[in-house]
């Protein structure tokens, strides 16, 4: 059988909550290239005995592939071992054109997202029944540039359930993009450090107080910033488990 790269998903930080897929693929790695301090590295506890270890960390794109090559033509099983769900801010789509480039099959086990685990933790939703049904997934531009036409402040206009990745270091300018964008100073804000790891932190306010709280809260990375009116005491149930709401197994 041909050998390929297996893109792994580690899930948001607890090690309980990789997929038992990707818990196999890792126990039966040759070589896992992981994502440096991204990702909690006691999932490497669930690696075999004489499994090579490369943390990504110091890492550019070619010497990833490099590396991925050289396992590959070694007959071993390759594991590139990414943090949440790679979909999301996961830089997967410039590994896999570089791998059909080198003609080195892949596949993908996905993972659970930080911002999955984040609402967990919270014990929250972010479709609330005539609240909100829709949820927009951003970052703010840093290094990495935003299309214009996503800016926060057009996204704002929405005022739907909001995850912004990536951002944390800006509170004050996230802040003042949400308002400038319609949101009300009274809106929810929950930042939630490290989801589901053992030193997860979370911090609850509104946009009128929530960047003095993450400031004094001493948070600068690895936190997600949840906004909206999912997060407020508002709320509605469903109609799928009202008794008088009729469907296809209920009559």
């Amino acid at each position: 059988m041909k050998r390929k790269v297996t893109f792994v998903g580690a899930g948001p930080g607890d090690v309980e909550l990789i997929t038992l897929k990707g818990y196999k693929a890792l126990q039966e790695a040759d070589m896992v290239i992981y994502a440096g301090s991204l990702i909690n590295t006691d999932l490497l506890k669930y690696c075999k005995e004489g499994c090579e270890l490369h943390n990504s960390a110091s890492l550019d794109l070619m010497e990833i592939i490099e590396l991925m090559k050289r396992g590959v033509e070694s007959d071993w099983s390759v594991v590139r071992l990414q943090t949440g769900d790679f979909s999301l801010y996961g830089s997967i789509r410039e590994q896999i054109e570089e791998l059909k480039k080198l003609e080195i099959e892949f596949d993908a086990i996905p993972g659970v997202s930080s911002f999955l685990g984040a609402a967990s933790s919270v014990g929250t939703e972010y479709t609330v029944p005539e609240i909100s049904q829709s949820l927009i997934i951003t970052r703010m531009a840093g290094r990495t540039p935003v299309p214009e036409k996503e800016s926060l402040k057009l996204l704002a206009q929405h005022q739907t359930s909001m995850v912004i990745f990536l951002s944390i270091q800006g509170i004050e300018a996230v802040v003042s993009e949400l308002k400038d964008g319609g949101y009300p100073e009274t809106t929810p804000v929950v930042v939630i450090y490290k989801a589901t790891w053992p030193d997860e932190k979370i911090v609850k306010g509104t946009l009128a107080d929530i960047a003095e709280k993450v400031i004094e809260a001493d948070i600068t990375k690895t936190a997600l910033i949840m906004v909206g009116e999912f997060l407020g005491e508002t709320y509605y149930y469903s109609k799928l488990y009202d008794s008088e709401f009729q469907h296809e197994y209920r009559q």
